[in-house]
């Protein structure tokens, strides 16, 4: 599966503004389906799977507090998202105060909770 990753501001804020979101205890979590145009295919013209893209404000802490959690976001998203999310979906996790804290394991369950409440989850999985 083609997994692409989300830079550009726009498409943070189309989510924010058109997406749908949940937020768990240790992450919030957005997602909208992948828009026709050329920023939804890879370099050789094959259509992404999903898009993922992550982010962590000042309230999480300061600087390193925010890059640790945007690592564990992304060893998540690696681990799980890419498994268990419906393709055709561009997907944000924006890290929370207790991300960084909360146990591997919780937020595993965090976001596969996210993405049941969302419809999201991937058929036969979880």
């Amino acid at each position: 599966m083609e997994v692409g990753r989300l830079k550009r501001r726009a498409d943070f804020l189309r989510l924010a503004r058109k997406g749908r979101r949940t937020a768990a205890k240790g992450l919030v979590l957005q997602s909208a389906p992948i828009p026709a145009g050329p920023e939804s295919t890879d370099q050789t013209g094959n259509a992404m799977a999903i898009r993922i893209g992550f982010t962590a404000s000042k309230k999480v802490g300061n600087a390193v507090r925010r890059n640790r959690a945007k690592r564990r976001l992304r060893a998540l998203a690696n681990d799980q998202l890419v498994r268990q999310a419906q393709p055709g979906h561009d997907y944000v996790l924006i890290a929370r105060a207790a991300t960084v804290e909360r146990d591997f394991a919780d937020l595993t369950d965090d976001l596969l909770h996210s993405l049941k409440r969302l419809k999201l989850l991937r058929e036969g999985t979880a």
